[in-house]
């Protein structure tokens, strides 16, 4: 007959420990690798994105993805960047990008960003005109308002209108929003306003002499002036001839 296996104390525990150790192994395998950590980099965000190809060229121009990378990451002041897409610069008129100076496209970039972190809640909430870092709030500089219908967010300059399409990103300092339309500011595609009418020339007074053409030695005005004193000596004497007669007839 033959002798049934009775496995020992230990046999069990080496057993259940190897067990233990495979399903470890397959759990860490099969669990994804973390997130590199570091600075926060707004080019890598949107490279990460994708269709942000022209902005991020722009940013590397005009070398404000180096600012604000350097605010976010030796500061605590956050941030928040309206974020266009490339089909959104592609919309623009032809030579639109081109037209623009240097200093210029560094204003219509920081006219896109935001120098406070804002969620979206906040967005809907946010006193108006917004400020960015462009500066000037006035209505035909840099004015930026944010607006709400229902759950969509507007946003406005005064030359284009277009809403908040999607949220990129957001760490609590940083907050990137997709807008499907490129941020014009009035100061640079705002319309210029009309110069002032001119006013109408006032009417000279009508006088005795202001038919008379005049030259440049002044002889039409002497000679009109020479015919009223003329005049005045013929009336002169008519009225001593009348007297005269007069006399004779006594």
């Amino acid at each position: 007959m033959a002798t049934k296996f009775r496995p020992s104390p230990t046999f069990k525990f080496l057993a259940l420990l190897l067990t233990i150790l495979q399903c470890t192994t397959t759990t860490l395998a099969q669990a994804p690798a973390p997130a590199p950590s570091g600075p926060t980099n707004i080019t890598k965000i949107l490279e990460k994105a994708g269709q942000f190809t022209t902005l991020i060229r722009l940013m590397k121009v005009t070398q404000l993805g180096d600012q604000i990378n350097t605010q976010l990451n030796n500061s605590n002041q956050g941030m928040t960047v309206f974020a266009p897409t490339d089909n959104a610069f592609s919309s623009l008129k032809p030579g639109t990008l081109n037209s623009l100076s240097d200093q210029q496209k560094v204003s219509l970039l920081q006219f896109h960003v935001v120098p406070n972190y804002l969620t979206n809640s906040q967005l809907q909430t946010v006193s108006n005109p917004l400020r960015t870092q462009a500066g000037d709030t006035a209505s035909n500089k840099f004015p930026l308002n944010v607006t709400t219908s229902g759950n969509q967010v507007n946003v406005s300059t005064g030359v284009v209108d277009t809403t908040v399409s999607n949220s990129i990103y957001t760490d609590g300092s940083l907050a990137v929003y997709q807008v499907d339309k490129v941020l014009l500011p009035m100061s640079l595609f705002g319309t210029a306003s009309p110069a002032p009418a001119p006013e109408p020339e006032k009417k000279k007074k009508s006088g005795a002499l202001d038919d008379v053409p005049a030259t440049d030695d002044g002889s039409a005005s002497a000679d009109a002036s020479g015919a009223v004193v003329y005049g005045s000596y013929l009336r002169g004497l008519s009225v001593g001839a009348v007297a005269f007669a007069t006399m004779l007839c006594l």
